[in-house]
């Protein structure tokens, strides 16, 4: 049953008025009252709603989480992560996920100041950021995750995607595949540009063919396997995958298997994000780590960070412009170009 301030007032034996003055911290109230009423409190385990704290002016300890999806495994790490480091550090969270569609996310921007957060996480869906700038515009502190909001966060907070899609590309030329093709998704998210400029750049600095691409805007594994299945049976000179992500290189397995090929004998695939799934996949899957749950760290430590100094009333400390590093796993789905088609 709910606390009301009646029955602390029944139980501390005294009036409405002098439990609201000692919960407001308005108005005079003598020694023994107060202590009276703090021990009721105290005995009710009385805590006072969100709605009247924040009629009181007071924080509301609520942060926002903006994500394009949580039902991506990427993501669902992410929110679980921040989740749980905000509740250790006394905010609540307000997960938002967008559905990959800017309308949705500028509908939760409604509902994130309506609720008065007190800071916001984001990682956006699409490269636009207009419908951010309300939030901006109400003083709400704002972290990028994932991607960078030019023009609404200087700070933010990623893997170095280009990197990683640098290291997808050596390994494989480095095992002797040039002719490569790239299945992922979705197109318009700028991880995955990241990715696609890193293995552009180090196919044409080692003077390879471009990369066959197949990038489609349905980050699943049904839609992956779809564009995988129909790189391979288009061009079966093709002897080696990069998967934008773990999802889309594991749907390249499967499809590279159901046409009778074995991976990595005939085809290697290569991943992106060493989800806890990559190393029980069979075989085991080759990928690029990226560091997901120190991202979803750093984003949080920063934000209370910015939230601090505002309370405060400090000095602005200066901007973070994070790009973690990413590494290479090892596992059984990359191996040496096959016997006769090295050229």
């Amino acid at each position: 049953m709910t606390t009301s301030i009646r029955t602390i007032a029944k139980v501390a034996e005294t009036s409405v008025s002098s439990v609201s003055r000692v919960l407001n911290n308005s108005g005079y109230v003598s020694p023994d009252v107060r202590q009276r009423v703090e021990a009721a409190i105290k005995d009710l385990n009385y805590a006072p709603s969100k709605g009247a704290r924040m009629l009181r002016g007071e924080a509301s300890q609520m942060i926002g989480l903006m994500l394009p999806s949580i039902d991506v495994p990427f993501f669902g790490i992410l929110a679980n992560t921040i989740e749980r480091e905000l509740f250790e550090r006394g905010y609540h969270t307000l997960i938002c996920s967008s559905a990959e569609n800017e309308d949705h996310e500028a509908r939760y921007v409604a509902m994130l100041r309506a609720q008065r957060v007190e800071g916001v996480i984001v990682a956006s869906a699409y490269g636009g950021t207009a419908h951010l700038q309300p939030l901006v515009d109400s003083g709400i502190p704002i972290i990028a995750i994932d991607r960078e909001l030019v023009g609404i966060s200087d700070d933010v907070f990623m893997a170095d995607h280009a990197e990683g899609g640098r290291i997808m590309a050596r390994h494989l030329a480095g095992l002797g595949h040039r002719h490569i093709a790239v299945v992922g998704a979705p197109g318009h998210s700028q991880p995955i540009q990241l990715r696609l400029s890193g293995i552009r750049d180090v196919l044409q600095e080692i003077g390879y063919p471009p990369a066959f691409e197949a990038i489609g805007e349905e980050h699943s594994f049904v839609a992956t396997y779809g564009l995988a299945r129909m790189i391979l049976e288009k061009r079966p000179e093709v002897t080696a995958i990069i998967g934008t992500t773990d999802i889309a290189a594991v749907a390249a397995i499967h499809a590279a298997r159901d046409i009778g090929r074995t991976v990595p004998d005939d085809c290697s695939v290569i991943g992106f994000d060493d989800l806890p799934e990559a190393s029980y996949v069979l075989p085991r899957l080759t990928t690029v780590a990226q560091p997901i749950r120190e991202v979803g760290l750093e984003a949080t430590r920063k934000l209370e960070e910015r939230l601090v100094d505002r309370q405060r009333g400090l000095e602005r400390r200066p901007v973070s412009r994070v790009r973690l590093p990413v590494r290479l796993i090892e596992r059984e789905s990359t191996g040496p170009v096959p016997a006769g088609r090295q050229g």
